[in-house]
């Protein structure tokens, strides 16, 4: 044989060897599930950067998530490097919208105590209104609402336990519990207007399944899903052909048939048989009850401020669901121009509370694109006590943002319920990479809160942040944001009870609020 049959049979034997590799490893879903070819992926993404100085995208264009964003997620995932270097690549004094924060003289310094950074919840769920099963949340970082059949069963586990890992709460989505949100993390169960695994034959909610499914399952809360951001205003259609026998009975749906979820509740048609609903649910399950809405109409919202004022009935939390969150599919128009992005819509919505003095009795959540440090902690700086990431957890676990997750055809195995696809997510290496970004988006945050020279997230006050506008101006985010001097200011009693709770991680004290 000429040396041209030995270098055929020498590259056939090295392509073997890759594809056994490829087919073996557990770490990289797209080799798993593209053998060979998938490594060209991993080839574009390292000479990417050289590439794209000349040609594409800058670092900050992608959408909905930049490269920049990206990359941080992903070496946060793996506990790899994920510092950048050479400084900034926006031009600050002509970006419009950037946050910047104004970092203290004098700020805190870190401790390296807690290796699972923990940061605990300023408030308790549930405390204001008596709940008979109120807790105080570990993590001020947990995983959005992402159903199961949206979501594939291998990311729906890594996702649970990641969240386990991480002393993180799972919102299980409206797509009821499946066995793979059994996982050992705790759950936030998601009623959406379906009552998927709490419904009748009739599709109308039952009580009993409810009660049932939070005492067999780790249920720490319960939220009422009015609408989310990426779609608001609509409901979801799931064709039969994908009805499988164990979607049928997670959801409580016939097998085979469509299984429609309307626009609108059934169990509720306005504020005050909503909250006569909480009160049933929370009396019958002790759990604390929130709802969770995008925003449009204001009415809704000054309505239900003025009933809970009483302090009678109420909800015991609320997650505010920007315009810009993500769904796996929506129609167009409802995805770019239905409902407000989050800072406008909670800044709306959290001055009907503030000035009636009752934004301390409700836990607020920020969801939309919030999954980053600067971003949480202006979040938190407007009101919020919590933060759900959703998509930036996908990414952490091994998402690509293909942005074909209502193809069924994801190939990294998140988005997808074709079983070749799934096969290869692992969802014990990406539960560890959910719980590692987790961990590190906490650090982070509090990287941010001891440069203000703070202890909490709870402490940060607008006066920490300056809107930049472009042309060389910025604009206080209090000034910005149409924030009364007396709203968001933290509270001595709560950081009283709250901050011993941070002494593993960080020392008292630091500049007064």
């Amino acid at each position: 044989m000429g040396w041209g049959s030995w270098f055929l049979i020498a590259f056939g034997v090295f392509l073997v060897g890759v594809v056994i590799h490829d087919l073996t490893q557990k770490k990289k879903a797209i080799l798993r599930n593209f053998p060979v070819i998938g490594h060209f992926r991993y080839l574009f993404e390292a000479v990417g950067p050289e590439l794209r100085q000349y040609i594409v995208t800058s670092n900050d264009e992608e959408r909905p998530f930049s490269r920049d964003q990206r990359r941080w997620v992903y070496a946060s995932a793996k506990k790899q490097n994920n510092y950048f270097g050479f400084g900034t690549d926006n031009d600050l004094e002509n970006t419009t919208n950037h946050i910047i924060i104004k970092h203290a003289t004098f700020p805190r310094p870190d401790s390296t105590h807690d290796p699972l950074h923990l940061i605990p919840c300023a408030k308790v769920w549930g405390e204001a209104m008596g709940r008979r099963h109120a807790f105080r949340p570990d993590s001020v970082f947990y995983v959005s609402a992402m159903s199961y059949g949206s979501l594939s069963p291998n990311a729906i586990e890594a996702i649970n336990r990641g969240s386990a890992l991480s002393r993180s709460l799972h919102n299980t989505g409206e797509g009821g519990i499946s066995p793979w949100h059994d996982k050992g993390g705790d759950l936030v169960y998601q009623l959406g207007t379906g009552y998927f695994g709490a419904r009748t034959p009739e599709g109308r909610l039952s009580l009993e399944a409810l009660v049932e499914k939070t005492q067999r399952f780790k249920v720490k809360a319960i939220e009422i899903k009015l609408s989310q951001g990426a779609k608001p205003g609509r409901g979801g259609v799931l064709p039969g052909a994908k009805v499988s026998p164990l979607i049928a009975q997670i959801r409580g749906v016939p097998m085979g048939k469509d299984v429609i979820s309307p626009a609108a509740h059934t169990a509720f048609s306005d504020v005050d048989s909503m909250l006569d609903l909480i009160e049933k649910i929370a009396e019958a399950t002790g759990l604390p009850v929130g709802i969770k809405s995008a925003v449009g109409e204001l009415g809704f919202w000054q309505e239900l401020a003025r009933q809970m004022e009483s302090k009678t009935r109420g909800v015991d939390f609320i997650q505010i669901d920007g315009g810009e969150g993500g769904t796996g599919a929506a129609p167009l128009v409802f995805s770019d121009h239905v409902s407000l992005p989050f800072k406008l819509g909670f800044a709306r919505v959290y001055p009907f509370f503030a000035e009636r003095g009752l934004d301390e009795r409700i836990a607020w959540i920020g969801s939309g694109r919030l999954g980053f440090p600067e971003e949480a902690a202006l979040a938190m700086a407007l009101g919020c006590d919590m933060v759900a990431v959703a998509r930036e957890a996908m990414l952490a676990i091994g998402c690509i943002q293909a942005q074909i997750c209502h193809t069924d055809h994801c190939p990294t195995g998140v988005a997808t319920q074709k079983p070749w696809l799934v096969k290869g997510l692992d969802p014990g290496d990406k539960s560890a990479r959910l719980a590692n970004y987790l961990m590190t988006l906490r650090k982070e945050l509090m990287w941010i809160v001891h440069a203000t020279g703070r202890d909490h997230p709870y402490q940060l006050v607008l006066e920490d942040f300056d809107i930049l506008e472009g042309g060389y101006r910025a604009e206080p985010a209090r000034a910005r944001f149409r924030y009364d001097p007396g709203w968001r200011l933290p509270r001595a009693d709560r950081l009283e009870a709250l901050l011993p709770l941070m002494a593993p991680t960080s020392p008292m004290g630091g500049r007064p609020s």
